[in-house]
């Protein structure tokens, strides 16, 4: 069984307290998966993959532009996160699912997103050797970003999904390090035919997908 809350808007950080607390939970306690959909104010996130050149201006232009800058234990590189964008990060224990696989995990978080995006309207697909899911009209465009942390085989971090017009705040990044691969989103995606209150739609057909593949 899965879990999903909605917590709104938090901070980075207060997040990060959040999910340490639930594997840890779940670890002792034998808790629920979880899966945990929130919005940040801006932040640029630095995964252990990440390296100092796809970050695109310095640390105190981020300060002035209202951008916090943290440094996690999560794999890939560097990520923007902000209002507009819906994050998920799920606390769960792999061996649930048989034996661990995180190569698993990553496919089966991309699957469920990809499930969520066409109840939206919106084709998406994976690209092989790459983690995320991605778009093509008609080039190819990231439309979500995953990048996850593991402890005793229970996963945290997650995934964020690009839903929101603005896409500014990933001019500061080279988003995973990938130079050759420009940011989407689902407004930007569905154009003229976004319906009105998307933000809560994407909300409901991610926690409609999830729930389903990890039921």
């Amino acid at each position: 069984m899965l879990v999903v809350e909605w917590l709104g808007r938090l901070g980075y950080r207060e997040a990060l307290g959040l999910q340490q607390r639930g594997v840890d939970a779940l670890r002792r306690e034998g808790a629920p998966d979880r899966l945990l959909l929130l919005e940040h104010a801006p932040v640029v996130t630095l995964g252990r993959s990440a390296r100092p050149e796809h970050l695109l201006v310095p640390e105190a232009e981020l300060a002035r532009r209202g951008i916090e800058l943290v440094a996690v234990a999560r794999g890939g590189g560097v990520s923007f996160h902000g209002p507009g964008q819906l994050v998920g990060y799920l606390i769960a224990d792999l061996t649930r699912q048989g034996a661990p696989d995180l190569h698993a995990h990553l496919r089966g978080i991309e699957a469920a997103l990809g499930r969520a995006l066409g109840a939206l309207g919106v084709p998406s697909r994976a690209r092989a050797g790459l983690t995320g899911v991605f778009v093509e009209r008609p080039e190819c465009r990231k439309i979500a970003s995953i990048g996850v942390g593991v402890r005793g085989w229970v996963s945290y971090h997650g995934f964020a999904l690009n839903v929101g017009e603005d896409l500014s705040g990933f001019d500061v990044i080279v988003p995973c390090g990938l130079r050759d691969v420009a940011m989407t989103s689902v407004a930007r995606e569905l154009g003229a035919a976004a319906p009105a209150g998307l933000a809560a739609r994407v909300r409901d057909a991610v926690a409609e997908a999830f729930a389903a593949a990890w039921s």
